[in-house]
């Protein structure tokens, strides 16, 4: 029977099936003597580095904070928090040299002066989808939202070319920030700890070869909620374990169901379990407080993201294949 309870799982055991197979994977198939982990502050990266620290104890895990130009200062501060807390080695790198170099602010601005051409030095912005997802069955089209100096908000529907030039700016910061794991990774011969949740992960919700490269993803598998359960269970700080969820990419903050998913997380994270389960929109509906047809259209929504992001999860593909390369 479907319930807001589906998700409640054994915690100990699961942390317990988690750090073993991180030893397994790290150890024995990596070959790696331990763990690097970019810690944002956000839950999914604490709860990663609270894992590994359980698997391989805190003098064999790393964590990396990697602010740049739009970073919430919450999100140092936080990080900061977790690696003493821990008791792990950390170190901050902060990335924004190198993506004003590679052009991504400038290029991230030209971008939405193509909508906003008045948009310039102190203004801020963020990219959001439609409110009113649940109700309509429109094509979900992306809006940027500015803010001038004097803090006046505006809203304007975005070009399918500005938007993509604007997501191709904001990737290189995923990107770089990857670059620089691996680097830490290679200097201490550990691996590189990926964060998704099982919702992000199912959704495509990453960058390719950015936040989506890892050695290993111990938490993929877990709901959204379950990740928030586990960093209580391992005892986490409140103010990490009592965080809004958000991008961290844009100037002006942003939710991830502003700009991705078509509810809050707790929602999404209830009806990609039913829709996993084959659970009947009506049946959803009911337990949802939500209508048939908005159930109906938030299960078109997972597959339709299924659909369009499988290529985020396929590695290089090989014209012909090489017999001798066993993976």
């Amino acid at each position: 029977m479907f319930s807001r309870d589906v998700l409640t799982i054994d915690l100990e055991k699961e942390a317990e099936e988690i750090c073993t197979a991180l030893r397994e994977a790290v150890v024995k198939r990596l070959m790696r003597r331990g763990a690097v982990v970019a810690i944002s502050g956000g839950i999914d990266s604490s709860c990663s580095a609270a894992l590994a620290v359980r698997a391989f104890g805190p003098k064999k895990v790393f964590g990396l904070l990697l602010p740049e130009r739009d970073s919430s200062g919450a999100s140092v501060r936080l990080g900061r928090q977790l690696a003493e807390h821990l008791g792990i080695d950390h170190a901050v790198e902060d990335i924004q040299p190198t993506l004003a170099a590679i052009g991504c602010y400038e290029r991230y601005d030209a971008a939405v002066r193509r909508v906003v051409p008045e948009f310039g030095p102190g203004w801020k912005s963020k990219i959001v989808l439609p409110a009113d997802l649940l109700d309509s069955d429109r094509m979900n089209f992306y809006r940027v939202v500015v803010e001038d100096p004097q803090g006046n908000r505006r809203s304007e529907r975005l070009p399918l070319q500005a938007y993509l030039e604007l997501v191709a700016a904001t990737n290189f910061k995923q990107r770089i920030r990857k670059t620089m794991d691996y680097y830490h990774a290679d200097r201490l011969n550990y691996a590189v700890i990926g964060t998704p949740n099982r919702l992000e992960y199912d959704q495509g919700f990453f960058v390719k070869n950015g936040d989506g490269a890892a050695d290993v993803k111990p938490i993929a598998h877990l709901y959204k909620t379950q990740v928030y359960a586990m960093a209580r269970h391992l005892g986490l700080p409140d103010a990490i374990c009592s965080s809004t969820p958000t991008t961290d990419t844009y100037s002006l903050e942003q939710g991830q169901d502003e700009f991705y998913f078509v509810l809050p997380y707790p929602e999404m994270d209830l009806l990609l379990w039913a829709k996993n389960h084959q659970v009947p929109a009506a049946e959803a509906a009911g337990v949802m407080g939500l209508t048939q047809e908005q159930v109906g259209r938030v299960y078109h929504d997972i597959d339709r993201k299924r659909a369009t992001t499988l290529p985020l999860h396929l590695t290089g593909l090989l014209v012909k294949p090489v017999d001798e390369i066993r993976k």
